[in-house]
């Protein structure tokens, strides 16, 4: 049972590290890539967006999400991983929230899942 756990749990996180990294990463790189993911989003939330300017609320999301895999891929610190899995449970129930389903945010559902089910398995 606990073989199975374990790589239960290693499944999720490296799952959840590949795409938080690749997408951390990737607005890092090349923030003007990801003008089209800032929209749709309530009156509040834009005024933030606009107030601190898109380019920096990327980078901040890019570096934020660059933290979540490290954290996933760090055996030694499970607690930091679950608050880390709390909060991309956060951010992609937001994101469904916020931006609602579409073509493209259907696909959160999944990570949510996963982030959800880490959380609690850790």
């Amino acid at each position: 049972m606990q073989k199975n756990y374990t790589y239960a749990v290693w499944s999720l996180r490296l799952g959840l590290a590949a795409m938080f990294g690749y997408s951390g990463i990737d607005i890092l790189l090349h923030p003007t890539a990801w003008y089209w993911a800032v929209r749709g989003l309530p009156l509040f939330v834009q005024n933030i967006i606009n107030t601190i300017g898109i380019d920096t609320y990327l980078m901040l999301q890019g570096a934020s999400e660059v933290f979540f895999a490290l954290v996933f891929l760090l055996w030694m610190w499970p607690r930091l991983t679950r608050v880390v899995a709390l909060f991309a449970a956060v951010e992609m129930a937001l994101i469904l929230l916020m931006v609602g389903v579409d073509s493209i945010t259907f696909r959160d559902f999944g990570p949510l899942g996963a982030a959800i089910a880490l959380f609690f398995l850790l």
